[in-house]
């Protein structure tokens, strides 16, 4: 029988900075990652990749590849197995002769080594026969459509009272068209993947932020019930939505071994992650705001362009952040997509939010600066505690206290609002302020706890950690819902076997994924208390928790993380050249369960959004729809010496409407609003107002 019993009620996990459980695992090396584990006999694919936008794949010669020394096979759609069209039709992989974009996977070579893999690529002859391709978008493209619903479900357009009869009415207004470029994720770990069949059942080490839906997917597309394909996610290198589902690499792998008959590992080299890993939709926005004499908003207009791919509808809610920031009484967003022969787009890093968020919130600085307010103030001025559209309250709205906050750490209080008037040697300095803000959202999860007789507790919940420190937070959930020490407790992730649980996206994991683990913990403490009398049987006590009801049952309410972001920026007159020497984020994210978890995450999305203020921009050439910016030498990310001093802070929040945590995602809420801060603080510094994303030097030299 166990001693264990439960420690005081003043002992807590929760708040304490925690390093993270499997750091030595990751820096030494050992951490098995996607082609990492060890699967005897395992061989190796090769992708063959279109060379046109649009089209068919006449012929395969595969001759020449099959000759090579190691190499076991070529799948291309004349060879290989049929899949059962289900679901994401981007995932029907060798299928079908038609080309959709340029980058689409038309053949895969199967050899004993990587090597020789490769080699057979480089030796199979596709001939493609072209049709005319359409790569570009335009405001005035004529396929242009209103979606009915965009992504996570939201109304494609959404209009309340007179928007015109507002702007009518306005004594300032704003009317501005801004544009971001294509964007794309970069993770450190390639999308990999390694599949084997073992009895009927198919078994797949995956690089994924969603197990569950691999799982899904795979045993629709093969026609196996759910419980014969188990899909293994322990650890995964950054994702930021592009291993989200609908990713082919896990249903190549598995095809691959199906056809040859043994373990195929793949691993996508980063060329070829630019067209096959989804990313950020370009976006031409416009925004139009109207404001009466005292600042307060009259109207707010925000109309969406964007692009999507002809294989799989995917339209990003860009206009969606401008319903629930600000009141006004008149207000109209609306979202316009056109499908083209290009690479499926896909979730990035806030979607939605990152790109809407630098349209809306440049606008308001530009209409700060045409009202003569401080931009600050004109925040606090439209702050509201019910959601403009949807008229339900929020459940707890800090973002007024961030601004304040903000300012007074950020020095906001002596500034000059003139722009162009601060210079310190050759380089001009200037400030500028926006917000933040992401929807708090949780979705339904399971998990299993066990009490064992040696006085500990092992938790598990099929999360995905993709670097967020998932599985630390979780231990300390669970070692205060069963109320032991953390070293009592062993948590188990990524795997699909363990139960559902929702995808590592939308800043949604811990707060899914905690209720659940909660809620199973909550149970076991109480049969080992009540029933048991505070011992653990030698047996031990084994309880699940399904936390569908329970979100179900939550009120309706309008459930938002917000946060401030400040940013200092200083342009060398001569040559343009922009430093971002401070950057300053206070955010309101309700209970934060781990300082050290959360300070990352914030600081890694703050990061992403100066990166995607001055340097990140994917570059199509619609001749040929190929992404030529297609390796870290040509697309630009921020490294360590384009990263000042940035600093993240939190307030304390207490919002009981959430979960039993009190948690808000956090993993997104730090990039939305930083790349406006950036462009604001460098109109500032210079009066150049640059409304196309990244702001280079030939954008102020012009």
């Amino acid at each position: 029988m166990s001693t264990a019993r439960i420690r005081p009620a003043e002992v807590r996990s929760i708040g304490v900075a925690q390093p993270r459980l499997e750091a030595r695992e990751k820096v030494t090396g050992h951490a098995p990652y996607a082609v990492d584990h060890p699967v005897p006999g395992a061989a190796h694919a090769w992708p063959v990749l279109s060379t046109v936008a649009a089209g068919r794949v006449s012929t395969v010669d595969t001759a020449a590849a099959l000759a090579l020394d190691g190499v076991l096979a070529v799948v291309w759609h004349g060879s290989a197995p049929r899949l059962e069209p289900a679901g994401d039709p981007g995932l029907l992989v060798l299928q079908s002769p038609r080309i959709q974009y340029r980058g689409q996977v038309v053949a895969l070579v199967v050899a004993t080594s990587l090597e020789q893999a490769r080699a057979g690529a480089e030796a199979v002859v596709v001939d493609e026969r072209p049709d005319p391709a359409d790569t570009e978008l335009r405001a005035d493209h004529p396929a242009l459509y209103t979606p009915g619903t965009v992504n996570a479900g939201y109304p494609g357009t959404s209009e309340l009272g007179d928007l015109d009869a507002g702007l009518s009415a306005a004594a300032v207004r704003v009317d501005a068209t801004y544009r971001t470029p294509p964007m794309h994720h970069v993770a450190m770990e390639p999308h990999a993947a390694t599949a084997f069949w073992e009895r009927g059942c198919l078994v797949v080490f995956d690089s994924t932020q969603s197990s569950t839906s691999v799982r899904d997917a795979l045993a629709a597309l093969f026609e196996l019930p759910p419980q014969a394909v188990r899909v293994v996610n322990e650890h995964v290198g950054g994702g930021f939505g592009s291993k989200g589902p609908g990713r082919v690499t896990a249903v190549l792998a598995a095809l691959a071994a199906r056809y040859v008959g043994r373990p195929v590992r793949l691993a996508m080299p980063r060329q070829m992650l630019f067209p096959l890993a989804g990313y950020r939709t370009p976006t031409i926005q416009r925004v139009r705001l109207g404001a009466d004499e005292h600042g307060r908003l009259l109207a707010i207009g925000h109309d969406a362009v964007s692009q999507t791919s002809k294989v799989v509808e995917f339209v990003e809610q860009t206009a969606v952040v401008s319903r629930m920031m600000y009141a006004a009484p008149h207000r109209r967003t609306t979202h316009r997509v056109a499908p083209l022969d290009v690479p499926p787009p896909t979730w990035m890093r806030a979607p939605g939010e990152c790109p809407g968020a630098f349209a809306l919130e440049s606008a308001m600085d530009e209409l700060a600066a045409a009202g003569n307010w401080d931009p600050v103030w004109l925040r606090l001025a439209n702050d509201t505690r019910v959601d403009p559209e949807l008229g339900v309250p929020f459940s707890s709205r800090h973002l007024a206290e961030c601004l304040r906050d903000g300012a007074e750490r950020f020095g906001w209080a002596g500034r000059d609002p003139r722009p162009a008037v601060r210079r310190e040697g050759r380089w001009l300095v200037g400030t500028g302020v926006a917000a933040s803000s992401f929807p708090a959202i949780t979705w339904p999860s399971t998990a299993i706890a066990r009490a064992t007789a040696d006085d500990h507790f092992h938790v598990q919940v099929n999360a995905a950690d993709i670097g967020t420190g998932a599985r630390t937070v979780l231990r300390q959930i669970a070692a205060d819902a069963l109320g032991v020490a953390q070293h009592c407790v062993e948590i188990t992730v990524g795997d699909s076997a363990i139960g559902p649980a929702p995808v590592a996206g939308g800043s949604m994991g811990t707060s899914s994924w905690g209720w659940a683990v909660t809620e199973a913990c909550r149970r076991v403490r109480e049969r080992v208390d009540r029933v048991h009398h505070g011992r653990v049987p030698a047996e031990g006590v084994l309880c699940s928790a399904d936390t569908t009801e329970d979100v179900a049952a939550r009120e309706d309410l309008a459930r938002y993380a917000f946060g401030a972001q400040f940013c200092e920026a200083r342009v060398d007159a001569d040559t343009g050249e922009v430093r971002v020497s401070r950057l300053l984020g206070v955010f309101a994210a309700g209970r934060i369960v781990n300082p050290t978890t959360a300070r990352s995450q914030l600081i890694g999305g703050m990061t992403m959004g100066l990166s995607m203020a001055l340097m990140e921009r994917g570059v199509m050439d619609r001749r040929t729809g190929d992404f030529v910016t297609n390796d870290l030498a040509s697309y630009h990310v921020a490294v360590n010496a384009d990263v000042p001093a940035v600093e993240a802070r939190w307030i304390e929040e207490d919002d009981p409407h959430l979960n039993p945590m009190g948690t808000k995602g956090i993993g997104e809420l730090g990039i939305v609003g930083t790349a406006a801060a950036v462009a604001n603080a460098v109109y500032h510094a210079t009066g150049i107002r640059v409304r196309d994303l990244p702001i280079t030097p030939s954008s102020l030299l012009r």
